[in-house]
Parts: C-alpha cells; structure tokens; sequence
C-alpha cells in the first residue's frame, strides 16, 4: 500500500521550510565547488569523500520531504472501530470524533493525529504515528551533513595543502572566505538545534513517551509497562531489520508484534 499524500496549507510553515531548503542548497552547491572538486582534482581527498557527502545530501533532502508530504496519520472523518478496541477509543473534546488512546488534535492542521508527538513548521506538517521515522531520520542526516560540512570547512583551511590552482574570475572563489563563514555558521546553528531536537526524540522513543505526553505530565506512563527499545524502535520504523531504519525510499508497514517481557 502506498503511503498517502499530506498537505498543509500553512504560510508560516512554507517559509521555514524554504528556509531548510535554502540552507541544504547553500551547502550543496558551494561545498563541493569551493572545497571538494578542487581538493579531488590535486589529490588531496579520494573519490569516497566527496560521494559520501552527496549522498548524505541525497538522504537528507529525501527525508524532508518524504516527512512534510507524508500522511503523519491523520484519522478519517467516520473510522470504523472494531468491537476488540473500542475500549482503547475516546472521544475528542474539539472536533467531536472518536480517536484511539495517545491521539491528539493539531489546531494548525484541524484533525486528530494518531500518536501524535508534535507539529513540526519546519517540515510544515505533524509528527505522528506513520512519519515519525522520516522525521529521526531527517534530524539523523541533517546532524551527520552538518557535520560533514564543519569538518570540511575546518579542514581546507587548517589541513588540507593549499590549492595550486584556482580560478580567480570565477564569482565562487573570489568571495571563497566569506561563502565558507556563512555555511560555518549555518553548520553550526542547525547542528546545535537538531541534535537537541534529536536527543530528546531518542529518549522519547526509549521511554516509550511522546513529547505531548511528556509536556501534560500523563499518568498513563507510569502504570503502562516499559518495553524493550527493540520493540519500541522497530514500531516506530515498521521493520525490525535496523539496516532499513536508515533508508528513506521506502513504505512503512504498521508494526504489531506481541511482546512479552517483565516489567523491570
């Protein structure tokens, strides 16, 4: 089954993400001209570096995307519940729907969100139940294409032997030093927010605990038993092959294993 198509129509949300896009094109294009074909082309840096960083890039613009169209989970207007699980329903107090336990309503997108864990206006949609795992992922490159971009900025100045060719009429090398401070500083900015971000997801995933949960102070967290973050992980990816958890470009199948495990 193919995964269903989510659009918000949020201004706000259209121009963060812009935003997002803007920095990944920065970085894109003015890294390898400035740092990584020049250093190839004399030698100083293999094939393998400059591969890896567009693939990263690749991951991490499909990621974006993937995360801001995907359906987060959205439930329709008349669900049918089965008789097994109408216990583990309730009813919303704002739109007037039946919904299932940890659902929440988004007032920005207008509808309830199965296990919803917040809206996100950098990637213009919410984060629940079936595009969580875009979401990890795309803090997950965008942290390791940071990253990846602060070492190389470091390294052509500071380890990399000076280029013994360059094309002073080209625009992108006369103004060298000034593009490189400006993607150091965009490196370092998005670094610092995303690995918070990130951070906090993780330990959310661990604890088996979604960020509006943690902000309500839910009781339900301490009398609901802990599971393994094997099992908490691969529900929250579909699959419980963990090279997969790293790949975008593929559908998320609903995960429902029983586990069976003490509550330590």
């Amino acid at each position: 089954m193919g995964q269903r198509i989510h659009f918000v129509v949020d201004p706000q949300g259209w121009c963060c993400m812009g935003l997002i896009i803007f920095v990944w094109l920065y970085n894109t294009i003015f890294i390898p001209k400035v740092i990584l074909f020049p250093h190839y082309e004399e030698g100083n840096i293999s094939v393998v570096a400059v591969l890896c960083y567009y693939f990263c890039s690749l991951f991490c613009i499909a990621s974006l995307f993937r995360a801001s169209v995907a359906d987060p989970g959205k439930l329709p207007e008349n669900p049918k519940i089965p008789i097994t699980e109408r216990e583990h329903w309730e009813l919303c107090n704002k739109c007037n729907m039946m919904r299932p336990k940890r659902s929440h309503h988004c007032s920005r997108c207008g509808h309830c969100v199965r296990r919803m864990d917040h809206h996100c206006p950098w990637i213009n949609n919410c984060v629940g139940e079936d595009n969580h795992w875009l979401f990890l992922q795309l803090c997950f490159y965008t942290q390791i294409l940071s990253s990846y971009t602060l070492i190389l900025d470091f390294c052509h100045y500071y380890y990399f032997l000076p280029l013994k060719k360059e094309n002073w009429d080209v625009f992108v090398f006369r103004h060298e030093l000034a593009l490189l401070r400006i993607s150091a500083f965009m490196g370092l900015i998005i670094f610092g927010g995303i690995s918070r971000l990130f951070y906090t997801q993780l330990m959310g995933i661990f604890t088996d605990t979604t960020s509006i949960e943690k902000m309500s102070n839910c009781c339900e967290d301490i009398s609901r038993p802990r599971k393994p973050w094997q099992q908490t992980f691969s529900e929250v990816f579909g699959t419980h092959w963990k090279i997969l958890w790293f790949i975008p470009f593929r559908q998320r199948q609903p995960l429902r294993v029983p586990y069976h495990f003490a509550n330590h």
